[in-house]
């Protein structure tokens, strides 16, 4: 098409074929193949003009505004990767999301006005490449794959229970305790799968422990705790508040709590990454820099 369009305006084949870079005999073979696809003759050529036929008088001004499309169409890719810009899809821990990450974005958007953002607030890991997601959050242990990944900070996990619990049933101070109080399980955290409950730095300590209670979501058994329903073991970002609080006090165990891994930023691998997600690392990683996931602490970078 550029070649059609080229030579029409400029009057040769060898001229249309100078300008994009190739041989008159390699221009006319793509005009050539360009009249055989269509079956159509385009131009009539002689050794001292061309001449448009009525098919390539049509054909011209639709040439014309595709090629005008596709130069359009490459500038924004091409400005995707130079200016942060277009849709950016990142999918976040519920509660991890409404805490920490929902109150950062205002300040994204005012640094970064053409980037539109589509935050997905789900528990369950994705498949990023498979959905078209371009970021994650996870917070954990990170499970092997192709994923590139960005480390934000550290996630301690916490053992706490409300006063009026603790009034009612004792204190626990040694993990085996554990085993005979009311102990709220998470159902997606392989530290607290099967009936137990996992301490020790590698996770080596595993106690049974069973409940009353048990969901899929950090915030629903924080909730459940304040009530006074039992004991749950939480990372610091869902309790922090409530222990500052008072509305829940943490447990003088005798072993420490499973390292959880960390907090992390994924992408997928790719070595041209757009501008938009260049810059929602960054940001991301300058804000976490500054807290180690405390709740009201984390703050739009300056």
């Amino acid at each position: 098409m550029k070649i059609f369009t080229q030579a029409t305006e400029l009057g040769s084949l060898s001229a249309a074929g100078r300008t994009l870079g190739m041989s008159p005999a390699m221009a006319t073979k793509h005009l050539d193949a360009l009249e055989a696809r269509l079956g159509l003759r385009l131009l009539h050529r002689t050794t001292r003009r061309l001449t448009l036929t009525e098919a390539g008088t049509d054909y011209l001004e639709a040439c014309r505004r595709i090629l005008r499309d596709l130069d359009e169409a490459e500038s924004e890719v091409v400005a995707q990767r130079t200016e942060a810009a277009g849709r950016l899809r990142m999918t976040v821990p519920l509660s991890f999301g409404t805490r920490f990450i929902a109150p950062l974005l205002p300040a994204f958007s005012h640094r970064y006005p053409r980037v539109e953002i589509e935050l997905g607030l789900s528990d369950s890991q994705l498949d990023l490449i498979r959905e078209g997601w371009d970021l994650a959050i996870r917070v954990g242990h990170l499970a092997d794959s192709p994923l590139r990944a960005r480390r934000l900070g550290d996630c301690p996990l916490r053992v706490c229970a409300a006063p009026a619990y603790l009034e009612r049933h004792g204190t626990p101070r040694l993990v085996s305790e554990l085993s005979g109080h009311n102990c709220l399980g998470y159902t997606l955290s392989s530290s607290q799968n099967a009936g137990s409950w996992r301490f020790g730095t590698e996770g080596e300590i595993q106690i049974p422990v069973k409940g009353s209670l048990s969901a899929n979501n950090g915030d629903a058994l924080l909730a459940a705790a304040v009530g006074g329903l039992g004991i749950i073991y939480q990372p610091n970002f869902i309790v922090g508040e409530a222990l500052a609080s008072g509305e829940l006090v943490a447990l003088p165990l005798d072993q420490p709590t499973l390292e959880l891994g960390g907090l992390h930023v994924l992408f997928p691998p790719d070595r041209r990454q757009p501008a938009k997600v260049r810059a929602m690392i960054d940001y991301l990683i300058d804000a976490f820099a500054r807290s180690p996931c405390q709740p009201g602490q984390v703050a739009p970078p300056k």
